[in-house]
């Protein structure tokens, strides 16, 4: 089990350079290729267009192949997209690889997740924040390569190294026994009965508001987190006049940070409770953005970044636990359509900055975020209405229970005694 947890977290670190390295050299692909904001928009509204399908894609594959080999197939997309990516083919070919790559991290993320959950008996909350924490060094250290890169003019090289990386951990899940987990992740015949019992569970009225809600914030979160990490390079040499290779580095900050914040971020949640943690997060992250809004300072606008990072690095995570905790039974559907959600947000929105980027400026770009960000806090305060009236449901439907069984019981309550 340890090799399988390894293996996953450097998966993890692939995708998480998958995610990121589209706009840690998003200024030199679209001065190669003559392009505006809004063509880097498409390109990365496609890869997450892409990353939904993956999502959403990931039971019907393990049901049907396997997660070995919906784990092989996801791998192996991700690397001939990237390999694709490394020849600079034309714009159209550009776009039409991106979803290839968005469902290559989409099914990777979501399938090797629930193979954690799954599967690991003891400490599973540790092996979940140990493949975020991967994620988030992925999404790190391939801005900094890309700032190094660019610097010694050869920022194309990005692609490539994705494309090695991915296809070792494609060579890795090929080859690597897992002992007696090997047979949980090969395919089984009996699994599809099992999932078909699970689709059969429904969501109860009362639940569904707290269900809408919820997509909606992490669709909005998703896509704001990955408008301001795409765009930020652009944004800072607009703003302060950094040189492309520092504006490149602020995404480095604003990653590292965020591995930072994963680190202690559960520990904070489970001390504070899910939804303070939350409301605190997204307030505080709310207001930090603003002050980048605000500064037009490299410097200053550095340390913004640093603490935006470590603000909202819980809040994925945490927003998961706290949705699930209040919609009993439901964990993997619930999960499913949440980080379906925020792949959709993924991709809409970054599309709608790039659009802003070209038409207006990186501080316009900024005010749209700042007002995202707040609209976070009254969805949270939404989700939190709706958690109440579900708890009052449940109530209602434990007491109706008991007056049944009274009912059954001729109206008269057995003594003490005899219920003894």
């Amino acid at each position: 089990m340890r090799k399988l947890i390894w293996l996953g977290c450097l998966s993890y670190l692939v995708i998480g350079m998958a995610h990121v390295v589209a706009g840690a050299v998003l200024i030199q692909v679209l001065d190669y290729y003559g392009l505006q904001y809004g063509d880097g928009g498409q390109w990365i509204m496609n890869q997450f267009l892409g990353f939904l399908f993956g999502v959403l894609a990931a039971p019907y594959m393990t049901r049907r192949v396997g997660r070995r080999n919906a784990l092989l197939a996801a791998l192996g997309a991700l690397t001939a997209a990237e390999a694709a990516y490394s020849l600079l083919p034309p714009w159209e070919w550009m776009l039409t690889v991106a979803p290839v790559a968005g469902f290559g991290f989409g099914l990777t993320e979501a399938v090797l997740g629930a193979v954690i959950i799954e599967f690991v008996a003891r400490r599973k909350a540790e092996a979940m924040t140990r493949l975020e924490v991967f994620f988030g060094l992925g999404a790190l250290v391939m801005p900094g390569i890309a700032a190094l890169l660019i610097d010694a003019d050869v920022w194309q090289f990005a692609f490539p190294i994705v494309t090695g990386l991915a296809g070792i951990t494609t060579l890795l899940w090929l080859t690597v026994s897992f002992g007696q987990t090997d047979d949980l992740l090969a395919y089984s015949p009996s699994s599809s009965a099992g999932a078909g019992v699970k689709r059969m569970a429904r969501y109860s009225v009362a639940t569904m508001p707290l269900l809408l809600i919820g997509t909606l914030y992490f669709a909005i979160y998703v896509g704001m987190e990955m408008s301001f990490s795409n765009y930020l390079p652009a944004i800072m040499k607009e703003r302060t006049g950094m040189s492309e290779a520092a504006a490149a580095s602020s995404l480095s900050i604003f990653w590292g940070m965020m591995v930072v914040g994963r680190l202690f971020s559960g520990r904070l949640a489970e001390w504070g409770g899910y939804f303070r943690y939350l409301l605190l997060s997204t307030a505080a992250g709310a207001a930090v953005m603003a002050f980048i809004a605000l500064t037009g300072s490299g410097g200053f606008g550095l340390v913004w970044i640093g603490l935006d990072g470590l603000l909202w690095s819980g809040v994925f995570a945490i927003g998961l636990l706290y949705v699930n905790e209040r919609i009993a039974g439901m964990t993997e559907k619930t999960t499913s359509l949440l980080i379906a959600a925020g792949g959709l947000g993924g991709a809409l929105m970054p599309r709608l900055t790039g659009s802003l980027m070209e038409q207006y400026d990186a501080g316009f770009t900024l005010w749209m975020l700042v007002v995202a960000s707040s609209m976070l806090i009254v969805l949270l305060g939404a989700m939190a209405a709706s958690a109440k009236r579900i708890k009052r449901a449940e109530a209602v439907e434990t007491r109706s229970a008991e007056v049944g069984r009274d009912a059954e019981n001729g109206g008269l309550r057995r003594p003490k005694a005899a219920r003894r």
